[in-house]
């Protein structure tokens, strides 16, 4: 073995919560990477480098990339309202929720943190050097969601749960063996354009977040960069809309799948299960049958 395939070797975390949380982290970086820059660009070029439907492709192409790049790890959850639903089917252990939405929320933070540095002086141009969440120059809604001004927070909430309602109904029977699974290589692309048709059909209203740590992350970047802490009171105090409901979504989402689709699927066939009692009896009856019928044809062939 090479030197460095030993180094290499000698730095492998052994702890599975400790590669799925840094799975988590960098996956979610990936994502908001795509999404935040595109929004940055489309924002602050004034719609000449790109438009809304940019953003959503970004977003959706960052989905794909990193579910890619990490669900061999930890399964690419992405998305406190994934984990939190896979933890209420059972597929995903309690004890791991908190790790892995921190993880995201981190992710989200950084990947803000690095958008920020990359556009740093087309948004201080754009905003005059004045980083604000209100006005025809405001910069906040490049890294968190906002909403529209004429939308009522029921409305914004109703939005937001039927958002993460859906993109659980449209992922759970990807993965699911007792329904009509995707290959395995195509369920990053597919996931990807689910959340494509939900951000181009349900962001008028407050963004389409429909993830915790994709809106968390960034607002608490904008707080502690200097756009203050009006990206937590403006708008009635909206940050915990899209912070709240995509969980009640998830969930939500989870349990119509249950209740409508899975709990009515065809079982699968164990091959493995001990054979019963009848069928082991033909067996023994057919090679006996089997057995007498070589007797035979050996006393024929001797004559």
């Amino acid at each position: 073995m090479s030197p460095v395939k030993k180094i290499v070797k000698r730095m492998k975390v052994k702890n599975e919560l400790a590669r799925q949380v840094m799975g988590e982290i960098l996956g979610t970086f990936v994502l908001l990477v795509f999404g935040c820059a595109a929004a940055a660009q489309v924002k602050t070029s004034r719609e000449t480098k790109g438009q809304f439907l940019s953003v959503n492709m970004a977003f959706s192409v960052g989905v794909m990339s990193a579910m890619y790049l990490c669900r061999a790890v930890s399964g690419a959850h992405l998305n406190p309202a994934v984990s939190l639903s896979f933890c209420v089917l059972g597929d995903l252990a309690w004890i791991k929720l908190l790790p892995y939405s921190l993880a995201q929320i981190l992710g989200a933070y950084l990947a803000s943190g690095l958008v920020y540095l990359i556009y740093h002086d087309a948004i201080m141009e754009f905003s005059g050097g004045i980083l604000t969440v209100f006005g025809p120059n405001e910069t906040a809604s490049i890294f968190a969601t906002y909403p529209t001004d004429v939308v009522s927070v029921q409305t914004n909430f109703l939005d937001q749960v039927v958002g993460t309602a859906m993109l659980m109904l449209c992922i759970l029977p990807l993965n699911d063996k007792r329904n009509a699974p995707a290959p395995e290589a195509l369920l990053p692309p597919i996931v990807a354009t689910v959340v494509l048709g939900i951000s181009m059909s349900m962001s008028a209203n407050c963004g389409a977040a429909i993830n915790p740590a994709r809106d968390l992350g960034p607002r608490l970047f904008t707080f502690t960069a200097g756009w203050g802490t009006e990206v937590f009171t403006c708008y009635d105090y909206f940050f915990w809309i899209p912070l709240v409901a995509p969980l009640v979504g998830g969930v939500l989402g989870s349990i119509i799948y249950l209740v409508f689709i899975q709990w009515h699927l065809p079982e699968l066939e164990d091959e493995s299960e001990p054979e019963s009692e009848e069928i082991k009896e033909q067996t023994k009856e057919q090679m006996e049958h089997n057995s007498k019928k070589d007797e035979l044809y050996l006393k024929m062939s001797s004559i």
